[in-house]
């Protein structure tokens, strides 16, 4: 967790996302070797699943198309354990709960900490159901970062109250790549998020290029970009793939 924090604070953080394994193995292992010349703050790796339940059809497709050849959590593990060292930016999963109480909810996240993941975002556990999750989050000193959005109401302040790294703000009513919501709530949205917490909040869904980032880190403490990374992903890689990235903060 300290990792996170070092990385996203004191400044309007770019995060990004990428579907692990996609379009191949090797075009990951080089983006993760170039990580550290990104103008990337913090990694998601989303670990492909077959019913990514929060996902639009961008984010969707890639995720099949990873689990088509062949990917699964152990894949994106040995992804991981062979670049590691390979940069020092953190890198956090976002994956289902299924796939994690399938691989033991201990099991998983030690595995993860060994292969240099930092924290974990679980968009289908539900704040009322993460007691058991939190627990060994903090005992291992690893982030489950909560998603949080403008229909959340009441409920922030339960949610927050299990919450570490970072909040992930959604920015959309709806699946990832989904038209964000109006500026006003979602500043409203950060604002009440803040007095529930200290840490970073920051905006994803929604959020496709630069004048969209700007804009949310106009109000938020960080924006999060996915859809239009994976996009990308299909175009390019390398180095000329983390030059694409930077023009869309």
């Amino acid at each position: 967790m300290d990792k996170i924090s070092n990385a996203l604070s004191g400044k309007k953080a770019n995060i990004g996302y990428i579907v692990g394994g996609y379009p191949s193995v090797e075009h990951t292992k080089e983006f993760l070797a170039n990580l550290d010349a990104s103008c990337l703050d913090l990694l998601e790796i989303g670990i492909p699943y077959s019913d990514p339940l929060a996902d639009g059809k961008v984010i969707t497709k890639a995720s099949f198309s990873a689990t088509q050849r062949g990917l699964n959590t152990d894949s994106i593990f040995e992804i991981l354990s062979e670049c590691k060292g390979r940069f020092n930016k953190p890198i956090v999963f976002l994956v289902y709960f299924n796939l994690v109480f399938a691989y033991g909810i201990e099991n998983f996240i030690k595995k993860a900490k060994e292969c240099g993941v930092s924290g974990m975002i679980v968009p289908d556990l539900p704040s009322e159901e993460s007691g058991e999750v939190f627990a060994i989050c903090q005992s291992e000193n690893f982030a489950l970062i909560p998603l949080i959005s403008v229909t959340s109401g009441e409920r922030i302040s339960e949610i927050l109250s299990r919450a570490s790294g970072f909040v992930y703000a959604v920015g959309a009513i709806g699946v990832s790549g989904s038209k964000r919501a109006s500026t006003e709530r979602l500043k409203e949205l950060v604002k009440n998020a803040k007095n529930f917490t200290d840490l970073p909040v920051c905006v994803g869904f929604g959020v496709r290029n630069r004048d969209d980032a700007n804009e949310v880190k106009s109000y938020a403490d960080g924006a999060i970009i996915g859809t239009a990374i994976v996009e990308l992903t299909d175009k390019f890689s390398g180095k000329e793939l983390i030059n694409e990235i930077a023009k869309l903060y």
